[in-house]
């Protein structure tokens, strides 16, 4: 077990790897041919680490629709609700629980033409004609479930697992639980389209009770996604690197006998890393030295679809860099909120984010990188078949789609359904807990073993309540 307490019964493993110096875990790591995780061994917490050995993605991109998209209109037709449009949800089933409390309104048809794409025949609606052409490499998960009734509860527990803050996002555990490849670019990247916040700001990838380290690092849109990644002209590098070293001298003093500020530890880290970013991270970001048919695969010839193109352009240079967990917002400030105007809004939307994504998927194939990185699309819940302000849809957390790709996933499969309208999960539910339960799966981690020591208490990404779906792994 990967844990950070120190009063648990001590392994075998572990008395080899105190006792003698550690030369009877030499020994040990010999014949099993495991690098072992104790404290001499990994003295930098964000160091790379052996996983566990369930899945083979590396790396993580999560393209993140905030404000809902609607499963009704994209990857679950459902031909009964263009029968039953204009009339009442039927009395059989159960009424939900909707935060604008339009659980009467008339049921709403969606006027997107779908069809069978790809040799797996996966539906996609005309407002994804770019991903339709890349459907064999989508697992399109319809069953998915969240307790977040509003947009704050909603993104929070979709990266945290909790509709209240204050616990690590997904990004943060997988970089406490596999650590970073690259010692000079954050190991958790977010990247959001606009200048607008997303809904609950930081928190949505903080680090809540994890170490500090471990935490977001925030890229922003134009021309400088880092901010002071240059220094000023009379700034040269050996004078700072004289400031940097007295700085470092005075923190590590003050923070001797304070081992447990960890967010004094991470101000620490961040200095060396932003001094270590200089080198590197100019060139990372630089898109500019990027063939112009790979700009535009990604749509940034286009200024409907540049933006979103930019950050996947941005997040494949990133994951070939060795970044760990990427997360790229789409409509920051829940712009894919669409209570009313759905058609104008989402075929908008959907039009930005369209290309870029298909372009992603096929440039990391091409080169080799779709094995190894996992790609999840999604929002923080669908919509409802119920109308709303007669032409939009409410929030709806009891049943929407996700898809997975990538990441030793098997492509061109639906898993779950929802019940003939579209408004609960009926088949194979996949709770926010089973999908980040699953994610660490595919990244070669059992999720039951990652545990952070809180308050005396063991916590876990999944509130212990995560199951793997193993139908989603591929068997190749």
């Amino acid at each position: 077990m990967f844990c950070n307490r120190i009063d648990h019964p001590g392994s075998r493993r572990e008395f080899l790897g105190r006792a003698g110096a550690g030369f009877g875990a030499v020994a040990l790591s010999a014949l099993t041919g495991e690098r072992l995780l104790v404290a001499s061994d990994n003295p930098n917490p964000v160091n790379a680490k052996i996983p566990h050995r369930l899945g083979r993605a590396k790396n993580v991109i999560w393209l993140f629709m905030e404000g809902g998209p609607s499963h009704l209109d994209l990857f679950d037709p459902k031909p009964l609700l263009t029968e039953l449009h204009g009339q009442r949800l039927p009395d059989s089933f159960e009424v939900p629980v909707l935060p604008m409390g339009e659980t009467t309104a008339p049921l709403m048809q969606s006027l997107r033409k779908f069809r069978q794409r790809g040799e797996s025949g996966l539906w996609v609606s005309d407002w994804f004609p770019h991903q339709a052409e890349v459907a064999d490499e989508l697992c399109v998960i319809r069953s998915c479930v969240s307790d977040g009734i509003n947009h704050a509860g909603g993104v929070c527990q979709m990266n945290t697992g909790s509709v209240f803050g204050g616990r690590p996002s997904l990004g943060s555990w997988i970089s406490y639980g596999l650590g970073t490849e690259n010692q000079s670019l954050p190991g958790f990247v977010v990247i959001k389209d606009s200048s607008s916040m997303v809904v609950n700001g930081p928190r949505a990838w903080g680090s809540g009770f994890i170490p500090a380290v471990h935490q977001g690092v925030l890229f922003e849109q134009g021309s400088e996604p880092i901010r002071f990644l240059n220094n000023p002209k009379e700034i040269t590098t050996a004078r700072q690197q004289g400031k940097l070293s007295f700085l470092n001298e005075v923190n590590q003093r003050h923070a001797a006998g304070r081992e447990t500020n960890t967010d004094l530890e991470a101000r620490i880290r961040s200095y060396e890393l932003a001094f270590r970013m200089q080198a590197e991270a100019p060139e990372a970001i630089d898109l500019e030295s990027e063939p112009e048919h790979i700009k535009s695969l990604y749509g940034l010839d286009d200024k409907e679809t540049e933006t979103y193109g930019r950050q996947c352009l941005m997040a494949r240079r990133l994951i070939e860099r060795g970044v760990r967990f990427i997360q790229l917002y789409h409509g920051a400030g829940s712009k894919w909120d669409s209570h009313s105007k759905m058609e104008q809004n989402h075929g908008r939307l959907c039009n930005n984010v369209d290309k870029p994504i298909a372009g992603l998927i096929r440039d990391l194939k091409q080169r080799g990188l779709l094995d190894e990185t996992l790609v999840i699309w999604g929002g923080e819940f669908g919509r409802t078949p119920m109308s709303e302000k007669g032409d939009g849809r409410d929030h709806n957390p009891t049943g929407f789609s996700m898809w997975m790709a990538g990441g030793g996933v098997k492509g061109g499969q639906t898993i779950g359904a929802t019940d003939e309208l579209g408004l609960y999960a009926v088949e194979d539910r996949m709770h926010v807990h089973d999908i980040h339960s699953t994610v660490m799966a595919l990244l070669g981690i059992d999720h039951t073993k990652v545990v952070y020591m809180h308050k005396g208490r063991p916590e876990r990404v999944d509130l212990n309540e995560g199951h793997v779906n193993r139908t989603i792994v591929s068997s190749t």
